[in-house]
């Protein structure tokens, strides 16, 4: 038993970082201290509980402590927001936006850079473009800018004697690095095109290929003139969501707090150039008694932890707490940032025509979070009384869910995939995907068994990430499955309740299914089907785009490489010559034999192969 007076003695007088926990050991609250002695101690103070509710709420709830050290207050307020992010704990402040955003990366540490996309910022001496909230966009600017400028894409950053190269280099699109036939001084010329561009200033790129593309077109090179107008095409409509990070002396954000009866929301205008280039809301899980002040700041504080770089200036209406240390919080090396409250002059009168907007869209914001509120309340009303049929009465609000699939053709390149929904919202950081690894053929039991196991291994030995068990676990299937499941979560002392979705003849989710064989007709309970129905085409959809990306992988090899005589050289000179399989598939023996490095006894074997197979 934890003995709080005990462990109050024992306190340090040193800055860190508090963890407050609750009788089951769940994370409930984490704070930063100058002093964690005199911090701590006022949580268990009569006459600090009683200066408002939620602390009284907190204190009451509070078995346990843990505490680190840090050497000082700016380590503690880092070391904090990181802690805040993993535990998500229920009494603080929190951005209820838990998307991690791309970034563009520029490997500007290598020889021969390359352009990446990536989810983590290191101090690794590459180049970081983002965050960016339009992940398609990023993954379109990546492969656009790779394919014009014919970049290196392995991670290759040495290459032995007798290396041999890979499929990019003998289709053309890439400079044969590894072969030593790129020069140097044009590709960094390149590089430094490539980060104008993200920078935002990609005019030169688009003005250089506007003029290529005049030349093919007066050359009647019609087909490179068309390439080139679909390359600027792209780039404009790319330059329209790229949000640029390296940020200039006249770039600001405008944050404005809006506050409902029922939700609070934090709006953002990003000003580039001094002019308003968006508007983004974020929802935030706050107390009834937390200040606005205290909101911003940790808004502030997590949304920004994020950025390669923040802007120069941040406009707010109300002054964060410890403005000083925040500010410093944000700068990085010279990179200084201020947080303002603006009195009068041209930042005044643009905080107040922000302001106005919002009240534009105020009414708006109400009736979808009212709607949403409904739907949610709906759902975990429906949700309770599942759970109080399988003789639980205390869960999670909202009822969070995992749900488990399995995606084969034929048992071949076989997958199990698991999605988290808690309430309406996917929890896509959660999702988890697996290649099964000990199954044989078509035996859907026995994979979802395999795909458990790997899961409440790593959650009963404390990986992180896989530690939060569900409310109720959702098998896409019957009672079949459902029995599979328990078995082994019983093996393993996991007492999570189990429910199979399963379908009807065509198709559709038809009842909710109970392990001792009870059901739950969906057909009146139209709230349930839905939900349900949403939670198992989302566990669906996503085993089988795992699936089809790895059966597009291994079928693609098996095509080629199961031929005898086709090599990796023949393999690739045969994809770069017909570019698809398809298109050998429809080749005729003479048209494989006209490929280089191709015999006629091999281009009869290739063709044997596919019309074999038709």
């Amino acid at each position: 038993m934890f003995d709080i007076q005990e462990n109050l003695k024992k306190l340090p007088e040193t800055p860190g970082v508090y963890i407050h926990k609750d009788s089951l050991g769940q994370v409930i609250y984490v704070g930063k201290a100058v002093s964690l002695r005199n911090r701590v101690r006022q949580y268990f103070q009569a006459s600090y509980q009683n200066t408002n509710p939620k602390i009284k709420a907190l204190a009451k709830n509070i078995a346990e402590f843990e505490y680190i050290n840090c050497s000082t207050e700016m380590e503690a307020l880092i070391l904090e927001c990181n802690l805040i992010k993993k535990y998500q704990p229920r009494y603080n402040v929190l951005l209820k936006d838990d998307k991690t955003y791309p970034y563009i990366m520029v490997t500007t540490s290598e020889e021969f850079p390359r352009v990446v996309k990536t989810r983590t910022i290191k101090k690794d001496g590459n180049k970081y473009f983002g965050p960016y909230s339009d992940v398609g966009a990023v993954n379109d600017t990546v492969d656009l800018l790779a394919e014009i400028y014919s970049l290196k894409r392995c991670s290759y950053t040495s290459f032995p004697p007798g290396f041999r190269p890979c499929l990019n280099y003998h289709i053309r699109t890439c400079q044969g690095i590894c072969m030593g036939q790129a020069d140097k001084a044009d590709y960094d010329a390149k590089i430094d095109e490539i980060i104008e561009f993200l920078s935002g200033r990609g005019h030169a790129l688009i003005k250089g290929l506007t003029e290529k593309m005049k030349k093919a077109s007066e050359e009647l090179r019609f087909e490179d003139a068309a390439v080139y107008r679909d390359h600027i095409a792209s780039l404009r409509a790319l330059e329209a969501t790229q949000r640029v990070t390296m940020i200039n002396d006249s770039d600001l954000d405008i944050l404005l707090l809006v506050k409902n009866e029922n939700d609070d929301f934090v709006v953002l205008f990003p000003v580039r150039d001094g002019k308003l280039s968006g508007r983004e809301t974020f929802p935030i899980h706050a107390d009834p008694s937390d200040t606005d002040s205290q909101i911003l700041t940790e808004f502030i504080k997590q949304y920004y932890s994020q950025w390669a770089q923040v802007p120069h200036e941040i406009l707010v209406e109300t002054e964060p707490d410890e403005l000083e240390l925040l500010e410093e919080f944000l700068g990085k090396d010279r990179h200084k940032v201020r947080i303002t409250v603006p009195k009068k002059g041209q930042k005044k009168a643009l905080l107040d025509l922000t302001r106005h907007d919002i009240l534009e869209m105020k009414k708006s914001i109400e009736e979808r979070a009212q709607s949403r509120r409904e739907r949610e309340q709906a759902v975990l009303a429906e949700m309770s009384y599942v759970l109080e049929q399988a003789g639980i009465k205390e869960h999670g609000t909202p009822v969070r869910v995992e749900s488990y699939d399995i995606s084969n053709t034929n048992g071949v390149d076989s997958v199990g995939a698991m999605v988290v929904f808690e309430g309406l919202t996917k929890v896509k950081k959660d999702y988890r995907r697996y290649k099964i690894k000990t199954v044989d053929g078509p035996d859907d039991y026995a994979s979802l068994q395999e795909v458990l196991y790997r899961r409440y291994k790593r959650a009963v030995d404390q990986a992180p990430g896989y530690i939060r068990f569900p409310d109720a676990i959702l098998m896409d299937g019957g009672l079949g499955q459902v029995h599979a499941a328990k078995k082994v979560l019983d093996a393993m002392k996991v007492d999570v309740p189990v429910f199979g979705m399963a379908k009807d003849d065509k198709h559709r989710t038809r009842a909710l299914v109970f392990t001792d064989g009870r059901e739950i007709d969906l057909k009146d309970r139209q709230v349930l089907f839905s939900y349900l129905g949403t939670v198992q085409e989302e566990v669906h959809r996503f085993a089988i785009d795992y699936h089809h990306t790895l059966h597009r992988a291994t079928s693609t090899k098996s095509m080629l490489d199961d031929i005898e005589g086709v090599g990796e050289k023949r393999r690739n000179e045969l994809l770069y010559h017909f570019r698809t399989i398809e298109a050998i598939r429809s080749a005729t023996a003479d048209q494989i034999a006209e490929v280089p490095g191709m015999t006629s006894d091999v281009a009869e074997k290739v063709y044997e192969y596919f019309h074999k197979k038709s």
